[in-house]
């Protein structure tokens, strides 16, 4: 626990005050204390550094278990730091990844703690925001823990002589209390609208585009065909006439 507020405070979080300069909005959203859920959108590998850095709490993500298992003095350091750096492992190979995955993030949020989850599963293939898995809602149902929806946002800046600058904004959004569905866990319908409504709230924070497909299954299309993801979603997402607006539905009206 110790490397992690160095990290923070001392290692990484000034260098990347320093260079990137992210800005947060919102941050009073984010209970001090008790259990929480923080559900992101998903748009780059370093998306764990900077939605941490603008929070005094300590924030506990679910990583992939390759990151712990490398061996010789790389795959232990490597340990080390993303240990240290508040990340779990999570076996994603088996067919019962996800219901471990699940099980680990309903121990994080019993013992009170801030869990920070990718609804979407993946990083975004494209930029915009894909179909939340269920797993969310069903931890949200079980611990009563409330959901923070939060959008990273990358913009550049450009610069003299060419050159551009990455800046990052994190916002967060009001928090989500779903103890109306209370005993409703395992309503496979239930979760789904609680996961719908939860990716609106991301989608009106980031301001992203909605794509009603699992990021996960246009990665998949996409190594299996070499299509860009913009060919793999039009072949995969229904026409409009059957979608709708191609937008989650918002149970809060």
């Amino acid at each position: 626990m110790l490397f992690y507020w160095f990290l923070k405070f001392v290692g990484i979080g000034p260098l990347v005050h320093a260079v990137f300069r992210p800005r947060a909005e919102g941050a009073e959203h984010v209970p001090a204390t008790g259990a929480v859920i923080l559900a992101s959108n998903h748009l780059s590998a370093a998306d764990w550094i900077f939605m941490p850095l603008q929070l005094k709490r300590r924030v506990t993500f679910l990583a992939k278990a390759e990151y712990f298992t490398g061996k010789g003095l790389k795959g232990a350091a490597q340990r080390a730091f993303f240990s240290g750096a508040g990340q779990v492992p999570i076996d994603r190979s088996s067919a019962s990844a996800a219901e471990n995955a699940i099980q680990t993030g309903l121990r994080i949020l019993r013992e009170g703690k801030v869990l920070g989850i990718y609804p979407e599963g993946t990083r975004s293939p494209d930029g915009r925001l894909f179909r939340g898995k269920t797993g969310v809602a069903r931890m949200a149902l079980e611990t009563g823990a409330p959901v923070v929806p939060v959008a990273m946002i990358y913009s550049k800046r450009k610069l003299p002589f060419g050159k551009s600058l990455m800046r990052v904004r994190v916002r967060f959004g009001a928090p989500l209390d779903f103890s109306r569905y209370e005993g409703m866990s395992g309503d496979r319908f239930v979760e789904r609208s609680i996961t719908d409504e939860i990716m609106y709230e991301i989608m009106q924070l980031s301001g992203q585009e909605y794509v009603d497909v699992y990021g996960a299954t246009v990665k998949k299309s996409m190594d299996a065909t070499g299509a860009s993801a913009p060919d793999v979603v039009a072949r995969l997402q229904p026409p409009p006439d059957e979608a709708g607006d191609r937008a989650p539905t918002s149970l809060a009206g």
